[in-house]
């Protein structure tokens, strides 16, 4: 087994979270397994950032809301199914697009 420290992770993530939500921390968890950092929006306060999310993420109000390279993934089931059938590491490699990163989340390794 490869260990994940020895992967490139290359992508722009972003993760729509609230503080107290268990599968929010548990996709942050995943991601941070796999080396990746990313832009963190908590939604719990920030009405902004809540419609931001929900407007990307076709109507979900769920959270926790994940996007890679401004692709919508989905929850933590859904990210968690991507690295159980082995594609996570390979959407973490790809380069973001040069529209990536403008928004103003918390960067968090």
């Amino acid at each position: 087994m490869q260990d994940p420290s020895q992967n490139k992770v290359c992508a722009y993530v972003e993760v729509y979270a609230t503080s107290i939500c268990p599968y929010c921390m548990r996709a942050k968890s995943l991601l941070k397994h796999k080396g990746a950092t990313y832009a963190e929006y908590n939604v719990g306060f920030d009405w902004t950032a809540r419609e931001r999310m929900v407007e990307r993420a076709d109507g979900q109000r769920s959270v926790p809301q994940i996007f890679i390279n401004d692709r919508h993934i989905g929850g933590f089931d859904d990210l968690n199914e991507l690295n159980r059938r082995g594609e996570l590491d390979a959407l973490l490699a790809e380069p973001p697009p040069a529209s990536s990163g403008s928004s103003s989340g918390k960067a968090t390794p």
